[in-house]
């Protein structure tokens, strides 16, 4: 398997459980009684263990079917394992010391993503687990040679064209069974991969690997398994899908026992798994995606969809549909611009340019975290409207310490050709929105941190957000805040956007919480929300408070989409 995930952090689901399940949901695909030859390829096959898995699968059927494993790979070293390690099983075997993505058929000149002619194919079944390095980490010239050869923009990872390389070499009616990272199933960046997997493939199941720490590497694996489609139309079969989740939010399910991760996905059944002392979140069901093919996969069961209906009934209106969810500031220079030791400096800039951050290590859910006081050096103003910036000619100290930062600032040419001051922040927002009230949260996080700020703050660019230009906005803002606080919305954001990273954390995108249901605002329920987040935005309050109105809270949240309290 690829040597970035080859080594296993002491979780029970380990790399070979990984290639046997993967081989043994491809071999269950196949038509043996009329596939007489067929060609296994792993265009990065490292030691051959995905291909080696295959062979030791297929030994336990009965077929006469002949087999031919064909495997790329740029490691000597790790070819010549994989060579052995096939050639005990008796199987014809084609190991090639070549990078794949330059192998012949992966791709043809002029070349087009979505519609491309096929110059080669020549696999019946693609077993793979790809690099996921981000093609900026190969160089800029390969970058930008690979970019150029499959037609990519952007930051793209790796992965990426050795899907598309895999596509023109399997024939069609074959099998595709890849672990790749598992963004790409719910972040903006995917749109393109889901929609050309949607245009070439019969997705057959979509496993999301979640969590569940297999690799020492930092990313979350996901399977997609495939048949290569002949002609592009819609989908006529559900997709099933599997994921799998260490559970953090201590809903209230009974514990199954189990003796393994790899025991657990192989159950087919949905529930909470107890796991040598930690507990999983195992879910099966059908993939619902919509006729956009860029649209994100959602991967619920028919209880959780029953669930999600009843809320969407429930709802007024969504977050986005009142609002816009705005980043926070982005300096591309933060050791200039939010330097902590601002005593220290010998050109301190005039106080006047200081303003209050808000930051990812100073929010909680009603709470400003005053150990943290942050602050930020911030160039900007508002006038009749618009956004300017300082004249550093009236600011004799904070020119002083940009003149001794120049070269750094200067650095920032992206800036400059916009036609920009040197010593600019990249995105300064619009200073004239700092003084209104406004709902900020952190972009990761464990738990929602939805928190109201009312001292004209700026907000950092680890965080989102959303400003109330009015009173009645502002009344929004708090309904909005106890419903994004609540547990409802935790379990809502878990189901709909299927995002987390390792250890409970969730990604809080704007894509996502501008998709946020809101009760009726007019409604008893909604109103005692806001009355109950005033007493939470309250800076009195102690702990035991906090508790009790919060389980209060979510009481009536539950109520105002139609549950019981």
């Amino acid at each position: 398997m690829n040597e970035v995930t080859v080594k296993n952090t002491g979780a029970t689901f380990t790399p070979s459980e990984l290639a046997e399940f993967l081989a043994d949901r491809l071999i269950k695909e196949i038509d043996w009684q009329h596939s007489k030859s067929l060609t296994i390829l792993d265009p990065a096959c490292g030691e051959g263990e995905l291909l080696f898995s295959f062979a030791k699968g297929f030994e336990k059927i009965n077929s006469s079917s002949s087999l031919v494993f064909k495997g790329f790979d740029t490691n000597k070293e790790y070819l010549s394992k994989a060579q052995a390690n096939l050639s005990k099983l008796g199987f014809e075997t084609v190991i090639q010391n070549q990078d794949f993505l330059n192998s012949k058929g992966v791709h043809k000149e002029p070349f087009d993503l979505f519609s491309q002619e096929i110059p080669e194919e020549y696999a019946d079944v693609i077993i793979a687990n790809p690099p996921y390095v981000r093609t900026q980490i190969l160089g800029a010239a390969k970058s930008q040679e690979i970019s150029r050869r499959f037609n990519l923009k952007g930051r793209v990872d790796l992965y990426y064209p050795f899907l598309i390389a895999m596509t023109n070499v399997l024939k069609n009616g074959g099998l595709i069974g890849v672990i790749t990272s598992n963004r790409y199933l719910f972040t903006k960046s995917g749109e393109s991969i889901r929609k050309f997997l949607l245009e070439h493939y019969e997705p057959l199941e979509v496993i999301d690997l979640g969590d569940t720490k297999m690799f020492e590497a930092a990313v979350l694996p996901a399977i997609f398994i495939g048949r290569k489609k002949s002609e592009k139309k819609q989908l006529s079969e559900p997709v099933k899908f599997a994921k799998i989740y260490e559970e953090l939010n201590g809903f209230d399910r009974p514990l199954l026992d189990s003796d393994s991760l790899y025991s657990v996905i192989n159950s087919n059944k949905s529930g909470v798994y107890k796991v040598n002392g930690r507990k999983y979140n195992f879910s099966v069901g059908l993939l619902k995606h919509t006729k956009n093919k860029t649209d994100i996969w959602q991967m619920t069961n028919s209880e959780e969809n029953h669930w999600i209906d009843q809320i969407n009934e429930n709802a007024s209106f969504l977050i986005g549909d009142k609002f816009k969810v705005r980043v926070g500031v982005k300096s591309c220079a933060d050791n200039v611009f939010l330097n902590g030791n601002w005593e220290q400096e010998p050109y301190k800039p005039e106080n006047i340019l200081f303003k209050k951050l808000i930051s990812q290590e100073n929010i909680q859910r009603w709470r400003f975290s005053s150990k943290n006081d942050l602050q930020i050096l911030y160039p900007h103003y508002s006038k009749n409207g618009k956004r300017h910036v300082i004249n550093l000619d009236d600011y004799p100290n904070a020119k002083q310490y940009f003149e001794a930062n120049k070269e750094q600032l200067e650095g920032r040419k992206y800036l400059m050709n916009a036609g920009r001051k040197w010593y600019e922040m990249w995105v300064p927002q619009n200073p004239e929105l700092w003084t209104f009230p406004k709902l900020v949260f952190p972009d990761i996080s464990v738990e929602a941190r939805f928190y109201l700020d009312e001292e004209g703050s700026v907000v950092n660019g680890n965080c989102y957000w959303i400003v109330a230009q009015t009173e009645e906005e502002k009344d929004l803002l708090l309904l909005i805040q106890g419903v994004a606080n609540s547990q409802l919305m935790a379990k809502y954001h878990d189901l709909c956007f299927n995002n987390k990273l390792y250890s409970g954390r969730r990604r809080y995108f704007s894509q996502y919480i501008e998709k946020y249901p809101m009760p009726n605002p007019e409604k008893t329920c909604s109103k005692r929300i806001v009355e109950t987040v005033k007493k939470l935005n309250g800076f009195s309050l102690q702990n035991r408070d906090v508790s009790e109105l919060e389980i209060q809270l979510n009481k009536i949240v539950n109520e105002s989409f139609g549950f019981k309290g």
